[in-house]
């Protein structure tokens, strides 16, 4: 069997530890993942699920602060493993561990290499309005996501996908392909394939400022904004001057003509507002400041003795 160490730190990450710790191909004889963070408002310190995952397995966990130069990148390498394979990992990797084994290193990332190279492909897919995604597994190297490409799938994205579907579908693709791939990589018969540089687009991480709704842009826009933004970090726009998150959405055919941002129409279970390019978007799903996420007829039961049409959002 072939030593592999695997590197992963999200729930993106666990169904491919998962295949590789019950392959009968491959060993897992380590797991490198980030420490364990404190989370949510107790701040309570938890594991991340590769860890949680690897110790049901009985799998040497690894989890340095920094892998570069750390006593633990020795002890890795001690191990004199035949492959790394990464997956969501979220740290640098140092160039000797992309060498050093036999098979070098190899990742699986959720996209379609060139195309959005970076730590938040499926944010961007969906952001862009892309009607296909997929995975890519390539040999990694110093620079992000540029390796030759051992094999890709592709995946078409359902106007009802947000971040949190395509997560999840993009994880058993990458699962399913990883272990498709592996037999001819040890055997020898790939031949890997160079990026087209002038394909490449990047997909860094999303910026604060980037959560924030555009009402100027088109009501397609703002809704693909709004998918992409879904489960984390969230869209949002303020309300009464507090910040108001929109979780889902739906864009409307009909023509509306009102100043963008205006909320064109308003009953017991719909709250329509303008958008650019004389579009409209009706609310779904919302969350207002200091409460949690809710139906925006359930939002509207509260709401409706201060909000009427023609208010604003994002008037500030």
């Amino acid at each position: 069997m072939y030593k592999v160490i695997f590197m992963g730190t999200p729930d993106f990450s666990v169904p491919i530890l998962e295949a590789l710790a019950e392959s009968q191909l491959c060993e897992v004889i380590g797991a490198v993942t980030q420490p364990d963070r404190k989370v949510g408002r107790k701040k309570q310190l938890t594991a991340p699920p590769v860890k949680k995952k690897a110790e049901e397995y009985s799998i040497p966990v690894f989890q340095p602060e920094k892998l570069s130069g750390s006593q633990e990148l020795k002890n890795i390498l001690s191990l004199n493993p035949d492959l790394v394979i990464t997956a969501a990992y979220g740290q640098y990797v140092p160039t000797v561990l992309l060498h050093t084994p036999r098979f070098k290193a190899i990742n699986v990332h959720a996209s379609l290499l060139p195309k959005y190279r970076g730590a938040a492909p499926i944010h961007y897919a969906l952001i862009n309005g892309e009607s296909e995604t997929g995975v890519t597994i390539m040999y990694m190297e110093k620079e992000m996501d540029a390796g030759d490409i051992l094999s890709q799938r592709k995946l078409t994205i359902e106007d009802s996908d947000t971040v949190g579907s395509l997560f999840e579908k993009l994880s058993l693709l990458g699962r399913d392909l990883l272990m498709d791939t592996l037999p001819d990589l040890f055997s020898g018969r790939i031949v890997p394939e160079k990026q087209n540089e002038a394909d490449v687009s990047l997909a860094p991480m999303i910026k604060p400022a980037e959560e924030r709704i555009d009402w100027t842009k088109s009501a397609l826009t703002i809704n693909n904004m709004i998918r992409g933004m879904d489960p984390f970090p969230g869209a949002y726009t303020h309300l009464n001057g507090q910040r108001f998150k929109i979780w889902q959405a739906e864009p409307l055919q009909q023509k509306n003509k009102e100043r963008p941002g205006t909320i064109t129409t308003l009953d017991k279970s719909k709250c329509i507002v303008a958008c650019g390019n004389d579009t409209a978007l009706s609310l779904k799903k919302v969350q207002p400041f200091g409460k949690p996420k809710m139906p925006v007829k359930d939002f509207l039961a509260g709401a409706l003795n201060y909000l009427k049409e023609g208010m604003r959002f994002d008037n500030d």
